[in-house]
């Protein structure tokens, strides 16, 4: 690929991946605007059950990624995911017109549902890409996307904020759906190639034994990523009566540190070993969770969910990476059953809180406590993780 070609693609490829953080996190930095009486007044249960049908699409999407791949390219399944979220972040834009309508609820989770299948299919596309595009620093540039798909993350609750003070917060989704038209575009007219991924349509069947290493430590990290992304700010501001605009920074805060710890251990991976982040990571993260559920003021709430997307920042693209590097033959599969099952412990998440509260009569804090159990799990994960025998010559990946 020409030089000029490969810097556009890859500028394409990381812009793509803030398009996606900011599409992913349009429905959580809105969750007090669709859980109150004045808006959608959805309760807790309805607010946890409209993300089952994007858990649900994107471990169908993530999971068949491959298959695709070897069917459509891996430009058709990013344009396909691409597509998922253009559709998505549409239907949220004009979702405030059916405010007090029973219909209002069936259009969020239809618009769930196309962005799981939008995220993905894209996540999978863009981590196998950016591993192919650099060869040898596949660690590095993983962190690198990822730590941009987090600035995405992080700038949502504040255009949510921004935009709901202007009286119109569906601005967010309407900005992200244009965004998304305009790269859809790129992607289909551009003549640069891009199945050129390591292994991009994942030759082999089955997965190898240590594969399930990876998916259990993936699965608990989308559990304590997303306890902390989808109910920050129900927590802040029903259980510890912070305003609806500081329980917003502290979801900001969040993602703001997500981003800025996978930039930091992207820039020091020369004199930090990865795997020694990867393991202390879910330790700092079961510490962390414990000033959670002391947080009693929009300072401290704000300062301890910080603290946690530092704890979170370098997990899921470590774990992308590392597994591309152990399976490089399997680098596209490897990325798709991470992404389905780092989806599945999302669901958990985001679901299961809304019901422990309504029938369990848990408060919000019992749900950080027991994401204290979690992390530690994630961290004996880790450990199995990165204590892996050195492949023998000619052992098949």
């Amino acid at each position: 690929m020409p030089r000029s070609a490969r810097t556009f693609t890859i500028a394409l490829l990381y812009l793509t991946g803030v398009a996606q953080g900011l599409a992913l996190v349009s429905f959580p930095a809105a969750g007090a605007i669709l859980t109150s009486p004045s808006g959608f007044n959805l309760s807790s249960a309805q607010y946890g059950a409209m993300f089952i049908p994007q858990v649900a699409l994107a471990i169908v999407a993530s999971a068949l990624g491959p298959s695709l791949a070897r069917r459509l390219g891996m430009r058709g399944v990013l344009l396909l995911g691409l597509s998922g979220d253009l559709l998505s972040m549409a239907l949220l834009s004009v979702s405030p017109l059916l405010i007090g309508s029973t219909a209002a609820f069936a259009l969020l989770c239809v618009a769930t549902g196309a962005l799981g299948l939008g995220f993905g299919a894209t996540v999978m596309a863009l981590n196998t890409l950016v591993e192919g595009l650099f060869p040898g620093r596949a660690d590095g540039a993983v962190l690198a996307l990822n730590a941009l798909l987090g600035l995405g993350t992080a700038l949502a609750p504040l255009l949510v904020t921004l935009f709901s003070a202007l009286g119109a917060w569906w601005a967010l989704p309407l900005l992200v759906t244009i965004v998304t038209a305009v790269l859809l575009f790129a992607f289909a007219t551009s003549s640069a190639p891009l199945d050129l991924a390591r292994g991009a349509a994942g030759a082999q069947r089955g997965l190898p034994r240590r594969f399930w290493m990876y998916a259990a430590a993936t699965l608990l990290y989308g559990v304590v990523e997303t306890l902390n992304g989808n109910w920050a700010t129900l927590y802040l501001s029903a259980q510890r009566h912070v305003s609806a605009q500081n329980a917003s920074f502290a979801l900001t805060a969040f993602w703001l540190m997500v981003t800025v710890g996978r930039l930091t251990f992207a820039l020091l991976a020369r004199w930090v070993p990865a795997k020694a982040v990867y393991v202390a990571l879910p330790i700092l993260l079961a510490v962390i969770f414990q000033f959670v559920t002391r947080a009693e003021s929009a300072a401290g709430g704000i300062a301890a969910f910080a603290a946690a997307g530092l704890a979170c920042s370098a997990f899921l693209p470590l774990s992308i990476s590392f597994g591309g590097a152990e399976f490089p033959r399997r680098a596209a599969t490897i990325s798709g059953e991470l992404i389905a099952f780092y989806q599945v412990g999302y669901g958990l998440a985001a679901f299961g809180v809304g019901p422990l509260r309504e029938l369990g009569g848990f408060a919000y804090s019992s749900a950080f406590s027991i994401g204290s159990l979690v992390a530690l799990l994630l961290g004996v994960a880790a450990v199995l993780v990165v204590r892996h025998p050195p492949r023998r010559p000619g052992e098949p990946d």
